[in-house]
């Protein structure tokens, strides 16, 4: 089988679905607006093509036309290489590129912020999502809440298929950590925008440390992003400088030894795009106790009171309560933490997930065939 994948050709997701297809020995072709420079692509089973445009981070409908004019490239592309199936990851934008290339069968995968808010911003937005998803074959989202978010803009069936970890890579491990053993540490890993509420996660972590002064505490934060100058202005108002560290922005490959070095893993998020929570699957894959808010995908991933707790979005008071039931459990923490993994394995292993994705290629054939 031959996949022509249109995404981002340097987001680590692209990466991880070209790398493992290519690994099941389907041919991969990755076709994306900007040149390659992420270096972990195994080159060997992958081909890259770019339309050698730069993406923009803007999402208006205006700049849709960056991918219109790498429509004609992209017609080349499926000419020379003769693919299978056209697989477009993120509606709105290579959505739009596999729509207006007329190629069947056409699967499109949402992510997030292509189906919660760029169809909010006017009507023609709304319209673009629309289209898109009309001239599907098969569509896929990474979380049942996605999908029926997704179903407001077609009367076609979601296909769930979530972005899983390998937790043969993925799973509690001794590392060398930045904090003395003895340091009950909340982490979170995740870029530092507004979306994903690290302020909320700083204000959560100052009340438990106002509370339990005398308990060893830290606070990890992995990720860089455009809020990051802010987060350590606030940290620093609330006299927490020495409590709390930011790594900034780190190598996908090093992920796994932060989520090692913390005891209780936070996602706060205060958007609704939060259409699954990656971070969160790879915590509870190195057994962490997970404390999440209820937006998004984020309450399918934990189950409340089992792998962890769900908590109110923007309420930092009820993220504190739920920490210190952690804080003050070692036992609790280390039963969440194996259930949390136990759970990834039934339903988030990464393998397994490429093999449905894979069974969706075929089935899809199958059915154009007839």
């Amino acid at each position: 089988m031959k996949v022509l994948l249109l995404s981002k050709t340097n987001s680590v997701h692209t990466v991880r679905w070209a790398n493992a297809l290519s690994q099941k020995g389907i041919e991969v072709i990755v076709f994306g607006l900007e040149t390659l420079k992420n270096n972990e692509y195994d080159l060997s089973k992958v081909k890259i093509v770019s339309a050698g445009i730069e993406e923009s981070g803007r999402h208006s409908a205006f700049t849709k036309a960056k991918y219109i004019k790498a429509l004609p490239k992209l017609k080349k592309v499926i000419m020379r290489y003769k693919p299978d199936i056209l697989h477009a990851h993120y509606a709105s934008s290579y959505g739009l590129l596999g729509a207006l290339s007329s190629f069947h069968p056409f699967i499109l995968s949402v992510w997030g912020y292509d189906v919660y808010d760029f169809p909010q911003k006017s009507p023609v937005n709304k319209k673009i999502i629309e289209f898109n998803l009309s001239r599907t074959d098969r569509i896929t989202s990474t979380s049942e809440a996605m999908a029926r978010t997704t179903a407001k803009f077609t009367g076609k069936t979601v296909d769930v298929v979530p972005f899983g970890v390998d937790t043969s890579e993925l799973k509690p491990m001794q590392v060398n950590t930045i904090f003395p053993k003895s340091t009950i540490t909340i982490g979170t890993v995740k870029a530092l925008e507004k979306k994903y509420g690290v302020d909320i996660l700083i204000k959560a972590f100052d009340i438990v440390k106002r509370r339990y002064p005398d308990k060893p505490l830290k606070l990890l934060i992995v990720g860089g992003g455009s809020q990051e100058e802010n987060l350590k202005q606030m940290v620093k108002k609330l006299g927490l400088e020495n409590d709390v560290v930011f790594t900034g922005k780190v190598p996908h490959s090093e992920v796994i030894r932060y989520h090692n070095m913390i005891s209780i893993f936070a996602a706060l998020s205060r958007d609704e795009s939060e259409s699954f929570g990656v971070a969160v699957v790879e915590a509870m894959a190195c057994e962490k106790p997970v404390v999440v808010s209820r937006v998004g995908g984020l309450p399918e991933v934990v189950e409340d009171g089992v792998t962890g707790f769900v908590v109110n979005p923007e309420d930092p008071e009820d993220a504190a309560d739920a920490m210190e039931r952690l804080i003050l459990n070692d036992k609790l923490r280390t039963e969440m933490g194996k259930m949390g993994r136990e759970r990834v394995i039934r339903l988030y292993e990464w393998d397994q997930n490429v093999e449905k994705m894979i069974k969706i290629y075929i089935d899809t054939l199958v059915k154009m065939e007839k």
